[in-house]
């Protein structure tokens, strides 16, 4: 994913391995199953491009690592214990950040 998202625009298999090849060794085969199950799972749209597919992503990698995040609390059976930490571990910009986000939401929310 991380390759499709920092691409600017669709991209081949072929395309995809020649970004990859310099990290790794793969096999177009592999490529191309990989990046099949992340459209399956609906990471990325492709379309028809001659005998090839084009891939992009659907969803940011913000917005994945949001995802992840709520997966996250969901299943957590303390949520208040786990936000706690996950705030006890962040930055002090990232905490300024965050504190900015929630006065915006809280008055976006008040707005209504």
């Amino acid at each position: 994913m991380r390759v499709m998202w920092r691409a600017s625009g669709p991209m081949t298999v072929r395309q995809t391995l020649s970004v990859l090849k310099p990290e790794r060794e793969f096999a177009y085969t592999t490529v191309m199953t990989i990046l099949e199950r992340l459209w399956r799972k609906g990471f990325l749209h492709r379309a028809r491009r001659g005998r090839a597919y084009e891939y992009v992503g659907i969803v940011s990698e913000a917005e994945h690592t949001a995802g992840l995040m709520h997966q996250m609390l969901s299943v957590s059976s303390d949520r208040q214990a786990a936000l706690a930490h996950f705030v006890k571990g962040m930055r002090a910009e990232d905490e300024a950040e965050l504190r900015r986000l929630a006065e915006e939401a809280s008055r976006r929310k008040g707005s209504r």
